[in-house]
């Protein structure tokens, strides 16, 4: 079972001056569940080597029991500084992909190419394709081989506009995901703004919030056992 992780290299939080980039919880909770179940993961991102980490994932109102793992994992820390570049990554040599979140994603993968190949590529081979909280922006200029938007017609979620409200984001992001989502033809739902939330449609598995990381991971891991 070979699984691609797909970060952001995004460090830059708008023209706030402060830094952003990929959410620890997102990334170490999804990570941990299938390398635990057996899975070989290989982490890529737009630019390769080291991806940024957002400082506010790492504050301690959001350790988990998976970040404080992480923080404790020194074989990971130095596989994730040596991340391949999206241009040197096939969907032909992997089962599955994942994208966690953070803002990093809505600046970046939003825009890339190669991000956007990769995903059209999994989607069209059906095979599972994850991804949480901000990460569905890596949809949002994907489309499939009729020409429509990927997420068209499908049950979808992703950040909420509430919850960026709530972190005082909405002015700073370059787009909210859940207009994006709506606006691509998404059906688009959504819990309580911070409950887990995730929801599958065919091969396509989509989480509203760092809460909901772990649930898209068992749903991937579930479609691969099946």
């Amino acid at each position: 079972m070979k699984i691609l992780f797909v970060l952001t290299s995004h460090d830059k939080l708008g023209d706030t001056g402060e830094k952003t980039g990929f959410w620890i919880e997102e990334f170490a909770a999804p990570y941990y569940y299938l390398a635990d179940k057996g899975a070989e993961i290989t982490l890529a991102s737009p630019k390769g080597g080291q991806p940024p980490i957002d400082p506010s994932s790492d504050k301690p109102e959001n350790q988990t029991e998976a970040t404080q793992r992480f923080h404790k994992d020194q074989d990971l820390q130095k596989k994730l500084s040596k991340t391949f570049k999206l241009t040197e990554v096939n969907e032909k040599d992997y089962d599955a992909v994942f994208y966690p979140g953070g803002h990093g994603p809505l600046w970046d993968l939003a825009e890339d190419k190669d991000s956007i190949k990769l995903l059209q590529s999994f989607f069209e081979n059906n095979k599972p394709t994850g991804l949480v909280c901000h990460a569905p922006a890596a949809l949002k200029n994907v489309k499939t081989s009729n020409g429509e938007y990927l997420v068209k017609g499908k049950k979808v979620t992703g950040f909420t506009n509430s919850e960026e409200a709530a972190v005082e984001l909405t002015d700073v992001v370059p787009f909210l995901v859940e207009d994006m989502l709506k606006e691509n033809g998404g059906t688009y739902s959504k819990a309580d703004d911070w409950k887990a939330y995730s929801v599958q449609d065919g091969n396509l598995v989509t989480g509203q919030n760092p809460a909901s990381s772990e649930e898209v991971a068992k749903k991937l891991f579930d479609m691969l056992k099946n």
